[in-house]
């Protein structure tokens, strides 16, 4: 058992680095979590991380390494993929959902393949698939068994990764991929996005404003997202419940700070600094007397009246694994 131990232990140290070095804004929120807690959530964000770099080493198509994965996890197959030792150990002790986990890596599968997302909804169900699924995760790391927090959970996931979109525009273009749905741009190609960051021309300019029209719409698509996933916070434990909203803010600034700019897009990217983030902090506080005053929930002798998720936001979702029974 002390063997064992040792284990977890360097594995979650390993984890904690690799938050540090990729996830600031998440490790900053970390801190506030307390040692278990935010172990296990450092150890779920090094997993997301390693499948995350898999599926986006542009050398190779992973579609079939990233199946594998799938199913191994799945069928709980000890030896039948090589980053399965990195998720097993914690599928165990939180019972992370595995069709969640499932529904994770078929978002990173699509992104195998030429990406042009065609619709607004389904550019939240992709957002679902890599960071929705990030949310109820999360609610099994940190010890949330209430199954009314589930929906919110992802809420909070889609926002953020749509703010990801929002600020990452122009690398995605690079790369061949557009998010932005056809819709709202226009149907322009990844290749004319990444083109006009640059270029001085009449049809340039025209098209970079074309996409900040679309920035735009992701961000207030974003912030609708935003404000029903902290509606649900009040069902996390307290201290999950004050590090989660710091965390959905220190994100949620990156949209602000896009904003502020004018949503320019093609002029790099966003980033919130360490007074930002300790600004944030602070006002986020005053959010944990939602949990006895209006907070709509059921907290030991104090009743009151439960909060009642948006189904329209998850229509997009239908077929997914939610856990929690959603009517849609």
């Amino acid at each position: 058992m002390e063997h064992d131990n040792r284990v977890i232990m360097a594995s979650a140290s390993d984890a904690e680095q690799t938050l540090s070095q990729h996830g600031k804004s998440f490790a900053w929120a970390r801190r506030l979590l307390g040692r278990d807690a935010g172990h296990k959530a450092a150890r779920l964000y090094q997993f997301c991380r390693l499948v995350d770099d898999l599926a986006d080493d542009d050398t190779e198509n992973h579609s079939a390494d990233l199946l594998a994965l799938r199913q191994t996890i799945l069928d709980d197959i000890p030896h039948g993929h090589r980053l399965y030792s990195d998720i097993s150990d914690l599928i165990a002790e939180t019972d992370l959902p595995r069709p969640v986990l499932a529904a994770l890596i078929d978002g990173l599968i699509s992104d195998q393949d030429i990406v042009l997302v065609e619709t607004s909804d389904a550019l939240i169900r992709y957002s679902y698939h890599v960071a929705g699924t990030v949310g109820l995760l999360m609610c099994s790391v940190l010890g949330c068994r209430d199954t009314r927090a589930y929906a919110f959970a992802v809420d909070l996931g889609v926002a953020m990764q749509l703010t990801n979109i929002a600020r990452d525009v122009l690398d995605d273009a690079r790369m061949g991929r557009r998010y932005l749905p056809a819709q709202w741009v226009n149907d322009l190609t990844p290749e004319q996005i990444a083109a006009s960051a640059d270029g001085h021309s009449k049809t340039d300019i025209e098209r970079r404003e074309i996409v900040g029209a679309a920035v735009k719409r992701c961000l207030d698509l974003a912030d609708i997202y935003y404000q029903s996933g902290e509606q649900g916070m009040a069902y996390l434990p307290i201290r999950a419940h004050l590090a989660i909203v710091v965390a959905g803010r220190v994100y949620r600034q990156i949209g602000v700070q896009l904003r502020a700019a004018h949503f320019n897009w093609h002029e790099g990217r966003q980033v919130t600094n360490k007074a930002t983030k300790l600004k944030i902090s602070m006002l986020a506080i005053p959010r944990l007397w939602s949990r006895f005053h209006g907070t709509r929930r059921y907290l030991g002798w104090l009743k009151t009246t439960p909060v009642h998720h948006d189904i329209q936001l998850h229509k997009p979702l239908r077929g997914l694994p939610l856990i929690a029974p959603v009517r849609l």
